[in-house]
């Protein structure tokens, strides 16, 4: 029996706890509220920080002789108290796994019944000392900043078993390859006394394996291997077909189910050396983008609407997703199983944390991979996203920011040297077939001068993009995997939330509070002063986002394994009207950097050495050209043509040969001295050749810079 649909609802306060949880409770004139959702999507709550008091009646006969009865709460933002009929429960807390309770003995007393549920999501205010662990669904980036999740957001549930139920179900995948898949399985089992079980699995249908298990009375935790022989492999989109299998487990007692669960997973084994990806043995540069939610509220979104933002990726040319500081709703995981898309998959940990919460956050490390563990498509946990949190700062104040950052990044913290650890060592006992970062956005510091993946935002944050080879040369580690960067821009429909009669004076503190915008940084990189209009303004902040996202991945791309394993910019999607890092708007309608990024990451690119903005007349020129081939076969008798302009005047250049499957191969340099004729000089590649199905391959380029008397 599902409780969906609508229920009663009250701000909670101490006298409501005492009188407002039992059977004979008047609760018809409470406000009505929708579960699955959020208390913020009814009227009557729209701005409450609850708590909230949910309360559903329902009528069902006792469970039969020798079944027992559950309800389950499949997902809670974020904490709550739970009674039947003004019995207690208990107090669940995580928004992102089932919570079960026994109801056997209350289900006997009668047909009718009251679920009454105080949920509680207390706000988070600022980026240290944080209490949830709800990662950016609170005060972040990603949402509005006095948005709160509170709510019973997923299904609940209420079902009967045998005398002993499947709590919990994790399947692994260790390792495969054409002749065999070896998976892990882990079980919860909660009988109601001392017995022996038989524990039965089958792959797709198939009986593959049956045991028994002695049980005591309460939880039990068993173990056991699976091997599949001759197993079709999953491989990521661009490696191969994503064939699924499904494992289902069946707990007997006296030779009757007493309770049952599935996974679908995929038969694939994963590997990273040195930030380098690998499935089944074959390596992959990952071109990658961060995924936010698809709405602020998890409950907001179809399952149509988080399965589409998937398929853009596709659509870009994407092999990866960094699922960043949150855990998705099942649908993204299922679509990215079945499309072949890789993910990330971060643990809703954000910024810093009070110290209490370290019992918890291992707790629900394990949960995450109960959760989540089955999916082929998660190749990496990371523990928590940038431990050490850091406020936008002005252009002037770029210089000491960055020296006050990497001190702070040598010095241990609790958050970064006691709390990721934890967390680390937690995901690696629950799950030994992935690695997993204990933080991400860190930069090399002792002992180990190592690091992890980087969020630089050079171009944004600090420095220039144009920076980004020179550090490379400098710090290769930096570059090994970069898991952000890229620049805020205004989306084109942002007069249907920006006020601009008064331009180019806007209400800056609501766009920053509501609407994601990083003020300062804004103002300095491109000022609304320089620009006539709003319009005009816009076009700027688009034009500069995507020349920063190309320059970027195409760098990155040129050091393909030499240092570089992948990169994830920031971000693929707004989940509400912001003005943000997102290429594509709340609406899912493109900004110019969408376009900048499908040619950046198309398989086979052509590209040179930056040229700078300005030049200046008889200035020299000593360009690198290279070819990128993401393809698994090379790409032959390849001609490469360029063509340089000038008002006046023109420059060609052609190169020819073989590009190797996988690999950058530097076909030649451009030697050029700058004309003495200001105006614009433009720079066409073009590259025609044939890949190992005697396709033709085709990829083209074009740049520009300025000549300027000086």
């Amino acid at each position: 029996m599902e409780l969906s649909g609508p229920w009663r609802a009250l701000a909670a306060d101490d006298e409501l706890r005492r009188d407002g949880i039992g059977l004979d409770v008047d609760d018809s004139t409470w406000p009505e509220v929708n579960v699955p959702g959020h208390w913020r999507s009814s009227p009557p709550f729209d701005k409450s920080d609850g708590p909230i008091l949910y309360r559903r009646r329902f009528e069902l006969p006792p469970p039969e002789p020798g079944r027992r009865r559950w309800i389950t709460f499949d997902g809670i933002f974020y904490q709550a108290d739970v009674w039947l009929d003004g019995a207690y429960l208990g107090d669940p807390e995580g928004y992102f796994f089932p919570h079960s309770f026994d109801i056997t003995a209350l289900s006997r007393l009668g047909d009718d019944h009251v679920l009454a549920v105080e949920v509680t999501c207390n706000p988070e205010r600022g980026t240290s000392g944080r209490r949830n662990i709800t990662g950016l669904f609170q005060h972040s980036e990603a949402v509005p900043r006095d948005w709160n999740p509170g709510g019973i957001w997923r299904p609940v549930l209420v079902y009967d078993t045998g005398p002993v139920k499947l709590d919990r179900l994790r399947v692994l995948c260790r390792d495969a390859d054409d002749t065999r898949a070896h998976l892990r399985l882990h079980a919860r089992l909660d009988s109601d006394a001392a017995r022996t079980v038989r524990v039965r699995t089958s792959a797709d249908g198939v009986v593959v394996g049956e045991a028994e298990h002695p049980l005591a009375t309460g939880i039990n935790e068993i173990d056991w291997s699976l091997d599949i022989d001759r197993p079709k492999l999953w491989w990521p989109r661009a490696l191969g077909d994503q064939p699924l299998t499904d494992i289902d487990v069946e707990v007997l007692v006296d030779g009757e189910v007493s309770d049952r669960r599935s996974r679908r997973t995929g038969l694939r084994e994963v590997a990273w050396h040195d930030w380098v990806c690998s499935i089944n043995g074959e390596r992959l540069f990952l071109k990658g983008a961060n995924i936010l939610p698809t709405r602020p509220g998890l409950a907001d979104a179809s399952p149509a609407d988080v399965r589409r933002d998937v398929e853009l990726a596709v659509e870009a040319g994407l092999d990866a997703l960094r699922v960043q500081a949150h855990i998705a709703d099942h649908e993204l995981y299922r679509a990215a199983d079945e499309l072949g898309m890789l993910l990330l998959q971060d643990f809703p940990l954000q910024w810093g944390y009070a110290r209490h919460i370290r019992k918890e956050a291992v707790r629900q490390a394990r949960e995450a991979v109960d959760s989540l563990g089955h999916h082929p498509s998660i190749v990496q946990w990371c523990a928590h996203d940038e431990p050490i949190a850091e406020a936008p700062q002005v252009e002037s104040d770029r210089r000491s920011r960055r020296i006050r950052r990497f001190i702070a990044q040598q010095l241990p913290t609790w958050n970064k040297s006691v709390l990721d650890r934890w967390v680390k060592r937690s995901f690696e006992q629950a799950d030994p077939t992935r690695p997993t970062v204990a933080h991400g956005g860190v930069v090399p510091h002792l002992p180990q001068l190592d690091g992890t993946d980087s969020h630089l935002w050079l171009g944004w944050h600090r420095g220039e993009a144009t920076e980004l080879a020179e550090l490379a040369r400098m710090l290769p580690r930096v570059v090994r995997f970069v898991s952000e960067f890229g620049a805020q821009s205004v989306p084109a429909r942002a007069t249907e939330f920006v006020d601009v009669s008064r331009w180019p004076e806007l209400d800056w503190e609501a766009l920053r509070e509501r609407h994601g915008l990083e003020v300062e940084i804004m103002l300095a990189r491109v000022p609304p002063s320089e620009h006539p209009t709003f319009e005009a303004w816009r076009n700027a902040t688009q034009r500069n986002q995507a020349a920063i996202l190309r320059h970027h991945i195409e760098t990155l791309r040129r050091l393909k394994y030499n240092p570089t394993g992948g990169f994830c910019f920031s971000w693929l999607a707004d989940p509400a009207p912001m003005i943000s890092s997102g290429v594509l708007d709340h609406r899912r309608e493109p900004k110019l950097a969408w376009q900048a990024v499908i040619e950046a990451c198309r398989p086979v690119i052509v590209v040179t050495d930056p040229l700078p903005p300005v030049l200046a007349p008889g200035e020299h020129l000593a360009l690198d050209v290279h070819v990128v081939n993401d393809l698994r076969t090379p790409v032959v008798d390849a001609t490469v043509a360029v063509t340089c302009t000038w008002r006046g005047g023109r420059q060609q250049w052609a190169f020819r040969g073989n590009v190797d499957a996988d690999a950058v191969a530097l076909v030649g340099r451009l030697e050029l001295t700058v004309p003495d004729a200001p105006g614009d000089l433009l720079l066409g590649l073009a590259l025609t050749g044939r890949d190992g199905n005697d396709a033709e391959v085709t990829a083209t380029r074009r740049a520009g810079a300025r000549i300027t008397l000086r």
